[in-house]
């Protein structure tokens, strides 16, 4: 009888999770491919009585956490000489949509150790991507090839 139960319990538990994990699915929203160290914008939506505004938010992304829905990502940025986090749920509504400006390189999974830095210390080395490089040595040819 105990034995059965717990079964029971186990496939309800199962069942149970793999019908969130649809509803979660259909919930989540199309996000650029960014990652720890980019520098990004993030439109905000800001309701101020009855109207609706957006604000901007330009920083360094220094966490990424959870995962699915309830993934969140943490961004800096140096206002007047003053260090200032968000936190930002990505699917949330308020969070209109997301451009990425540059990729940083970094090697670390968190970057908290930019709290304890400022000014040029605090800069993160930007990415120069392989398909990027390429892109704007093609581009840099056709441009040449059209002046002759």
């Amino acid at each position: 009888m105990l034995l059965t139960q717990s079964r029971f319990w186990a496939v309800l538990i199962i069942k149970m999770s793999i019908i969130i994990d649809n509803l979660e699915k259909k919930s989540l929203r199309t996000i650029p491919t960014f990652g720890i160290g980019d520098t990004i914008k993030v439109h905000v939506r800001i309701k101020e009585g009855d109207k609706e505004r957006l604000q901007i938010f330009e920083g360094i992304v220094i966490a990424r956490k959870h995962g699915g829905i309830r993934e969140t990502i943490t961004v800096r940025k140096t206002s007047f000489g003053i260090g200032v986090e968000r936190i930002f749920p990505l699917h949330a509504t308020i969070v209109d949509h997301i451009d990425l400006i540059k990729r940083g390189r970094i090697r670390r999974a968190k970057l908290y150790y930019l709290r304890d830095l400022r000014g040029k210390a605090a800069r993160i080395r930007e990415l120069d991507t392989r398909a990027e490089r390429m892109a704007a040595k093609a581009a840099k040819a056709a441009k040449a090839a059209s002046n002759k």
